[in-house]
């Protein structure tokens, strides 16, 4: 079975962070490892106070995942939530050695968790400077929202075609979350060097948080499948509306994901694709 080594947060009672990637993988028979950076009971959204995971206990935490002998195992890592700037330190250095471990080198996937619009950074100028300077450079494919994408590279973006820009300077393939597309719609925008695609579905007035955790996971899943990156994103795009369109028919005040199961694996939900 594929394993993935997962740096983010762990969140008891929502379905967001590396908590939820962790059902997300499985559900695509991947073994999750979550070594979290942050513990909540519930969604800081919703006004949780939670612990960061204090750096040496973060190290000793990969070193033991380490001593297993499960670096050499990793087909895929995925990082997100950091709680300080020592942290992404930690997990820079431990990514050096997943790959210097592994016989076949690991998919990386960077989710540069910084902030959102309208807030802006929700972590501190300090974890989003470590982020982009140690993690993002390290990344075979970064996830990014709009805003997140607009602070990577010095400006804020406003459409799909600054978005595309934008991330052809950043030098890193992307899966862009949250960009605006047609009337009432919301996209997911898929940039390489060389093409754009952005898939789009109607934009719902109650998603619950976590969709791009969802699409990050789904993304890295289908890299680890051996999917094309535009077939994988496509398939995390119809997962995505999948996963939304079901909370909110079922008034689920969470995104579904045990309950959806093997529809995520194969969603069929409808996208408009340019």
């Amino acid at each position: 079975m594929p394993l993935a080594l997962i740096l983010s947060s762990f969140v008891a009672a929502s379905r967001i962070g590396g908590a939820a990637q962790q059902y997300v993988l499985a559900a695509h028979h991947i073994d999750p490892v979550l070594v979290p950076t942050v513990m909540l009971g519930r969604s800081p959204a919703k006004g949780a106070h939670g612990q960061a995971t204090p750096p040496d206990l973060f190290a000793q935490m990969l070193a033991d995942v380490e001593a297993d002998a499960l670096f050499g195992l990793v087909d895929l890592v995925i990082t997100g939530h950091f709680s300080s700037p020592e942290q992404v330190a930690i997990a820079a250095d431990a990514l050096a050695r997943v790959q210097a471990a592994a016989p076949r080198a690991p998919v990386v996937v960077v989710d540069p968790i910084l902030g959102d619009d309208p807030k802006g950074l929700y972590v501190t100028p300090q974890v989003a400077l470590a982020v982009a300077e140690r993690l993002v450079p390290l990344a075979d494919w970064i996830t990014p929202n709009l805003w997140e994408l607009g602070h990577l590279t010095g400006g804020p973006i406003a459409d799909a075609a600054s978005a595309v820009a934008a991330a052809r300077r950043l030098g890193r393939p992307a899966l862009i979350t949250s960009v605006p597309a047609g009337e009432g719609e919301i996209g997911l925008l898929y940039v390489d060097a060389e093409t754009a695609t952005l898939f789009a579905h109607p934009r719902l007035a109650h998603a619950p948080n976590g969709t791009g955790d969802l699409v990050t996971a789904s993304f890295g899943a289908g890299l680890v499948e051996g999917l094309t990156p535009l077939a994988a994103a496509e398939r995390a795009a119809r997962a995505a509306h999948e996963a939304t369109k079901a909370a909110q028919d079922w008034r689920a005040p969470e995104l579904p994901i045990i309950a959806l199961g093997e529809r995520l694996v194969r969603p069929t939900a409808a996208l408009r694709i340019e």
